[in-house]
């Protein structure tokens, strides 16, 4: 086999494939005894909509074990199998960070509130008090907070179940300059014993009851991961690593070569097939978020199914943007099951689909660790790895790779 000029790793932010076997140890409340055992978002999703996917089931979703919302398919047209996450957490810095080789023994630290000596810090970087300061969805909080945010201009703080610091303003009372500037102040004083996984700007605009946030103009500022990881493998080697939509954010920009941002996911798939046709020698890298951040989060179970069936129905341009060469990989970095309770992440098998010209249709074995990703990807792509993970690639055509 002709080494791949191109693999692309598309992360469907969010689509869990059902419980690990530790999810009663997360998300346990008075409401939530079991945690998060008994949760899957695929199922559960699907069960709230009269939705088809063919695409995704010709791949072999519905073969995929503990999938009981898809038929199986007598001619699967991929290879397909499912995940477990070895970091003890379900956040998305964590997953993405496991899938190119960094397994975390203690997860990032998470907030109900920030202690007042964070702050009394970021009150003084920007001048201007806070508001808010508590976990809270991104819409709802917008609709408690903004009219008070316009009269005041106090940024509007929250955080949710990850790791994050989170800083809305409207871009009429905060221009994106002073709002990037002060969540750069945040990334400096949430370090040491506050460190968090990423601090984020969130501005938006709009009106009351019809406030609007502006996705394209979100930035990340992470940590950057404590280890070298398959993108530094990757990027030290010559190859690309084009980082699609928050991919660069995620990684802090390390080990990306180029990075094109997008505005929601249709865009992030167009961004993406323009990427292939152009050529990549080496890695495109994308993150479709909004089944998170849009139905995941709002626990819209319809609304997360029909954008499956969205996301279902581009899957053959994507196919069909790949060269003889080249190699689709469809993950999830953890689950966020839209009928379960409260609003946080579920603990749950992450996606892991392939398909392309070359790719011998089969299940793919239960893998232990998300990294197992990151060291085929480096495999496919002829590049050394001698990090964490086992890769699969041979796995996935007829003869040795």
């Amino acid at each position: 086999m002709p080494r791949r000029r191109t693999v692309v790793l598309v992360v469907l932010d969010s689509v869990g494939l059902g419980a690990l076997p530790d999810a009663a140890e997360f998300g346990v409340t008075p409401e939530a005894p079991h945690g998060d055992a008994g949760a899957h978002t695929l199922d559960h999703a699907l069960a709230a909509a009269d939705v088809d996917l063919p695409n995704l089931t010709r791949l072999g979703l519905g073969m995929v074990p503990g999938v009981t919302s898809l038929p199986t398919h007598d001619a699967p047209t991929g290879a397909f199998g499912r995940m477990r996450e070895r970091s003890k957490a379900k956040d998305t810095t964590t997953g993405h960070w496991e899938f190119v080789g960094v397994e975390l023994e203690r997860p990032f630290r998470t907030y109900e509130r920030f202690p007042d000596e964070v702050m009394d810090a970021f009150d003084a970087a920007t001048g201007r008090g806070h508001l808010g300061n508590r976990p809270a969805s991104g819409t709802v909080v917008l609709d408690e907070l903004g009219e008070e945010h316009l009269a005041s201009g106090a940024p509007i703080v929250y955080t949710s179940a990850d790791s994050v610091f989170q800083v809305a303003t409207h871009t009429d009372v905060v221009p994106l300059a002073t709002l990037y500037a002060w969540c750069e102040a945040a990334r400096e004083i949430l370090t040491g014993d506050h460190l968090v996984a990423r601090v984020i700007a969130r501005p938006f605009d709009g009106a009351p009851g019809a406030w609007r946030r502006l996705h394209e103009h979100r930035h990340d500022y992470a940590v950057e991961p404590p280890v070298p990881t398959v993108l530094d493998a990757l990027k030290d080697a010559g190859r690309e690593v084009v980082g699609i939509g928050k991919i660069p954010d995620i990684y802090a920009h390390r080990g990306i070569t180029r990075r094109v941002p997008t505005r929601d996911d249709m865009d992030g798939v167009d961004r993406t097939i323009e990427v292939l046709r152009g050529g990549v020698d080496g890695l495109a890298f994308a993150n479709l978020v909004g089944f998170d951040a849009i139905y995941g989060h709002r626990r819209d179970a319809p609304g997360y199914a029909r954008a499956l069936a969205a996301f279902d129905a581009r899957l053959p341009e994507l196919l069909a943007a790949l060269g003889p060469d080249d190699l689709l990989m469809l993950v999830s970095d953890h689950g966020n099951d839209p009928t379960w309770h409260g609003t946080d992440h579920t603990r749950e098998h992450g996606l892991l689909l392939v398909a392309g010209p070359g790719v011998v249709p089969r299940p793919i074995p239960t893998r232990d660790t998300f990294a197992d990703v990151g060291a085929t990807v480096a495999e496919l792509l002829g590049v050394p790895w001698h990090g964490t993970g086992t890769s699969f690639a041979k796995l996935l055509f007829q003869q040795p790779y």
